[in-house]
């Protein structure tokens, strides 16, 4: 970066938003956010609940069910559906769509 680049924007020769145009009054305080313990507590409990609930052999189904209709002309989104109803994971149904589908790797253009 030249010199005189560097120097416009303090000069105001240069317009940057944030910097010498549109800039906060100071800092921002920032108040992140806080969960109620008892909130998490009670996630918590609900999440522990259900690897007893899932029931595997209808879940490898409902993959199976989506697999064969990404791998042909069918819409997924009821095997999905039902697969989530069954307490698939997200990661479950994500596999099985790379699996049929690949993943998508852009073409490099110059």
């Amino acid at each position: 970066m030249s010199t005189d680049r560097a120097a416009s924007p303090a000069s105001g020769a240069r317009t940057v938003v944030g910097v010498n145009k549109f800039a906060g009054a100071g800092d921002e305080l920032y108040e992140p956010l806080r969960v109620d313990p008892q909130i998490e507590a009670d996630q918590c409990q609900r999440l522990a609940v259900l690897p007893a609930e899932h029931d595997n052999q209808a879940v490898t189904r409902a993959l199976s069910d989506l697999r064969r209709g990404a791998a042909g002309t069918d819409c997924v989104l009821p095997p999905m559906r039902d697969a989530l109803a069954l307490r698939a994971t997200g990661g479950e149904i994500a596999h099985v769509l790379r699996d049929v589908w690949g993943v998508y790797q852009p073409q490099e253009t110059l």
